[in-house]
């Protein structure tokens, strides 16, 4: 019941500071570029760049072929535009606290909405990302608008939880564990290629058994949850176990992530 209790008090603290979580994520941006001559306009180009380069390779350059009876470059924008965003908000967010805690600590301000932030400060990047992903997938694969596309609303949701669950727990371990840092690093590298974002693990071409082990990856259900979405023809909802297996691992974190958060978060600025 504690644990429950902590998770109550940290989704209360979420919501009870969303306006300020804008403004401080807007803030963080416009400091960020501050000294640039285009200013916020490379939060878009940025991304925009990094589609522009896959592209270039995988487009024209490696010439991939098809998978699953749908253009490479397609299939593949589709799914490394929410890997590169969650990417960037693992490591942004487990270093959020860590950066800014004595800071807050002389505020009243709930250092739990810290990782919530740079989910939020890393969407515009996202958005941009997206547009551009969806045009090369018009433009290359010739994807038509169907009934699925509606169910992209519920993997961006779970998205969204999973990396706020996921960001209080890395944010909190941290500062318990200094290396914790360099070790989430390797693993997002790893997780990289073992979540789908360049190859189809879902083929004959793999031991069957491999393939069960890496959709049980959060990341995975995620990245081919936003494939099925604009270039499948199924509901999640047809793949039960994968989906209750993606939000064990969201309730395990966020149990897990809060209950160490609360446990540890009056003597944060003296673990630092």
């Amino acid at each position: 019941m504690t644990d429950l209790k902590e998770v109550i008090t940290l989704i209360k603290e979420q919501f009870g500071n969303l306006g300020i979580m804008f403004r401080i994520s807007r803030y963080q941006d416009k400091s960020d570029y501050q000294s640039h001559y285009l200013g916020l306009v490379w939060e878009y180009l940025y991304p925009i760049i990094q589609i522009g380069i896959y592209w270039l390779v995988f487009g024209f350059g490696l010439k991939k072929g098809t998978s699953g009876g749908v253009d490479y470059l397609s299939w593949m924008v589709i799914g490394i535009t929410p890997w590169f965003y969650m990417n960037s908000v693992v490591l942004d967010a487990s270093k959020s606290i860590y950066q800014q805690v004595g800071m807050v600590s002389k505020m009243k301000f709930p250092v739990s909405v810290l990782p919530t932030i740079k989910v939020i400060s890393n969407l515009s990047s996202f958005w941009a990302m997206l547009v551009v992903s969806i045009f090369i997938a018009f433009f290359k694969g010739g994807i038509v608008i169907n009934m699925y596309w509606i169910q992209w609303i519920y993997y961006f949701f779970a998205m969204i939880c999973w990396l706020v669950a996921f960001s209080i727990f890395n944010s909190t371990i941290t500062i318990l564990v200094r290396d914790y840092r360099i070790f989430l690093q390797s693993l997002m590298r790893m997780l990289f290629y073992m979540s789908g974002v360049l190859f189809n693990f879902e083929t004959n071409a793999f031991p069957a058994p491999l393939v069960r082990i890496f959709q049980l990856n959060p990341f995975f259900y995620i990245i081919s949850g936003f494939r099925e979405s604009m270039l499948g023809d199924d509901w999640f909802w047809q793949k039960p176990i994968l989906t209750i297996t993606f939000w064990l691992f969201v309730l395990f974190f966020l149990l897990v992530g809060s209950h160490l958060h609360y446990k540890f978060r009056s003597r944060f600025v003296d673990l630092i």
